[in-house]
């Protein structure tokens, strides 16, 4: 069936190119299609008490998504007017000011102090308005009426809130996606001109993992969305991941053509052959992904998904598409050719082994240290640290902390039968908490005396509806801070002790749940990657032994990549960690299949374990290096570029993962297989022989 299918597609060359053209096209649309989401708490499970006030809060009060608007040195009555010019906005469900609660003849200071401290800074000459919307936090009508806001504003108005920080974070991304994927392909080119002995085979690479990098962007449409992190980084990673799959093409149909007389029959065995070698080399990094979609957050499920439809895709396009234009432009291929620049590796493979004890010791020494590093390296969980400083949503926010000394809301839902006195002592009781700003409920926007068939239904809406009413407490701590973390917990005890179906959310509950979970999924993700390489390896040599080696070694190179942040200080996003455990295990684990492998088949041929380890290192080298090198351009040119936090994170270490990968495979999985043969040999099956 394979031989057939690959006789078939290399003697039509010219049609199946002009096949794979035209599929670009509904993946063109497909990829346009695709929503994106910017709401990393979004992908929270759905059992969690915040996630579920949020969801009252966006169905029922229309307040999941709400701004901030901090106005300067303006007039009572321009401030009025601008309110009522935001409430006709489309997608602006209210707003909500002073006036919605006083007439704006009566003096500040004879307010009650609850609505003073709410809209008016001690401060500064400031006043502030809470402005909800019809959509979710990072709907496309929520970012629209956003737009539509700002441009009614001037100088003195800065506009924060979460959905704000979301639309600053899609418009900041929307402008730099396509430099990185130029970057990342014009880095990529220059490497391959080092690794490769042709001048055009690097272009012919980069269009056939074209095709595949927009057949699976193309094709997430069948998810309906995927996170804005996934749609950053699924482009580059594609491209590091498995442009090896188009070298081990080459490299068969080279080996094959003096074999047949006919070039097409020997790219049709070169089909066959690089197939099943592709399939068994793509299950490590497609299992690295796997391990990703274990993660109770869902935006590992997203990521993870998305990377091992990659993976296969790109599989696919190596033994179709790109057989395809390596026979049209074979000619030019194999005529402007140069010599290759890497450097041969047997003087550096003989020293290593001559030093082996010491390599070895070395590595040991650093299990220890390392593994301590990278689990004491600080990580952030803050969407707005993901930012530029200088952006609008940061620096309104910034101001909000200044005037009002307010970081983040949190919306208590309680239900509405609660007795007043009851709802009274709890508030009482969430006042005397540190860190709490102001408390805002009913009762402070329309006084506990007041009938309520005597308040208007815009007024009433705003805090009680369908059977539930909110609680506003504005807090001094930010998001993911420790201290907010545990005024959280204490506010929810609280609650709880008045109202058992209470819930506690806004963007620091969702963002204590997210550090939780995200600390489980850390470890969760770890352990699942780490089994099923263990699983794969071992089918692969019939060994107790070698995977638990291979996988150590690598796992030593993830310690490295993970130790860094910990020596230079830098604090990394929370989500860059178990990425690259995932990732970089299982797109670099390759690299050690392929030298121990090489290693295996000269013990085989009959050579002693020093003469077969000199010539698995040395030849694998030049093959580990060109991977890792790609892998690293496809990663690092986006790293220096990216203004946002989370991908320029993520990208970083990725890049940096593949060389210490690759580095460490090449100083020290030498030694460690030559010291550890005679155990390998005992725990394996036929490791010697056939």
């Amino acid at each position: 069936m394979l031989s057939r299918f690959a006789k078939i597609l290399t003697r039509h060359p010219t049609i199946v190119t002009g096949i794979a053209i035209l599929l670009l096209i509904p993946c063109a649309l497909g990829f346009i299609k695709t929503r994106v989401n910017y709401d990393i708490l979004s992908y929270l499970p759905k059992n969690l008490d915040s996630v579920k006030g949020e969801d009252v809060l966006e169905d029922t009060f229309h307040d999941a998504a709400t701004s901030m608007l901090v106005i300067d040195g303006m007039s009572s009555k321009d401030i009025s007017d601008l309110k009522e010019k935001i409430k006709e906005v489309p997608g602006v469900n209210n707003c909500v000011w002073v006036d919605d609660v006083a007439d704006l003849s009566v003096p500040e200071e004879m307010l009650p102090d609850t609505v003073k401290d709410l809209f008016y800074s001690d401060s500064a000459d400031s006043t502030m308005m809470l402005i909800t919307y019809n959509g979710s936090t990072s709907s496309e009508e929520t970012f629209d009426a956003i737009g539509k806001i700002k441009g009614l504003l001037n100088k003195q108005c800065f506009l924060s809130g979460f959905s704000a920080m979301q639309r600053d974070m899609k418009n900041l991304l929307e402008g730099e996606m396509p430099y990185y994927v130029l970057l990342a392909g014009g880095l990529c080119l220059v490497a391959m001109m080092f690794c490769l002995d042709s001048w055009l085979l690097p272009v012919v690479f980069l269009l056939g993992i074209g095709f595949a990098i927009l057949y699976n962007m193309g094709t997430n449409i069948f998810l309906g969305e995927i996170s804005y992190i996934t749609r950053a980084i699924a482009a580059i990673l594609q491209l590091g991941v498995t442009m090896d799959y188009s070298i081990f093409l080459i490299n068969r149909y080279d080996e094959e053509k003096p074999k047949f007389e006919d070039r097409r029959d020997a790219m049709a065995s070169a089909i066959q052959s690089t197939f099943l070698s592709l399939a068994g080399s793509s299950l490590t990094t497609v299992a690295g992904f796997l391990a990703l979609c274990f993660m109770s957050l869902a935006l590992g499920k997203d990521i993870g998904i998305v990377m091992m439809k990659g993976v296969v895709i790109g599989v696919f396009c190596t033994v179709t598409v790109l057989p395809s234009l390596i026979l049209l432009f074979d000619k030019p291929i194999h005529k402007y050719t140069h010599r290759i620049l890497i450097p041969p590796f047997e003087r550096g493979s003989n020293f290593i082994l001559r030093h082996r004890v010491i390599f070895v010791a070395f590595a040991l020494l650093l299990i220890g240290p390392t593994f301590y590093m990278q689990s004491h390296a600080q990580v952030y969980y803050n969407i707005d640290k993901t930012l530029p400083a200088t952006t609008d949503s940061v620096v309104a926010t910034d101001k909000l902390k200044q005037d009002f000394n307010m970081a983040t809301t949190h919306f208590i839902i309680l239900d509405d039968s609660l007795p007043s006195y009851k709802t009274k002592n709890m508030i009482d009781e969430i006042k005397k908490l540190n860190g709490i700003e102001t408390v805002l409920s009913y009762d402070d926007l329309v006084g506990p005396a007041v009938p309520s068939d005597f308040i208007p239904d815009s007024v009433k809406e705003i805090c009680k509806k369908d059977g539930r009413q909110i609680v506003m407490v504005n807090s001094q701590y930010q998001a993911a801070e420790n201290e907010e973390n545990e005024q959280i917990a204490q506010i929810t005890r609280i609650t709880k002790k008045y109202d058992p179906t209470s819930q506690v959310t806004g963007e620091g509950a969702l963002t204590k749940d997210l550090v939780e979970i995200a600390n489980h999924d850390f470890t969760v993700t770890s352990y699942i990657s780490i089994i099923l390489m263990l699983i794969i390896v071992a089918a692969v040599f019939r060994s107790i032994a070698v995977p638990v080696i291979l996988v150590a070694v690598i796992e030593l190179a993830i310690f490295l990549n993970l130790s860094v942040p910990y020596l230079t200080g830098n604090v990394i996003s929370f989500i860059s960690p178990i990425v690259i455990n995932c990732v970089q295990l299982g797109a670099t684990v390759d690299y050690s299949i392929l030298m121990t492998t090489r290693f295996q088949e000269e013990l085989k041929s009959g050579k002693n374990r020093l003469d077969a380890i000199k010539i698995a290192s040395s030849s694998s080298f030049r093959s580990i290096i060109t991977s890792a090198l790609v892998f690293f351009c496809a990663t690092t040119g986006v790293s220096m570029i990216s203004k946002m936090g989370i991908i320029q994170n993520i990208c970083a270490m990725l890049a940096r993962g593949a060389i210490i990968s690759a580095a460490v495979i090449i100083l020290i999985l030498p030694a460690v297989l030559y010291v550890t043969e005679p155990v390998i040999e005992k725990l394996s099956y036929h490791f010697h022989t056939n």
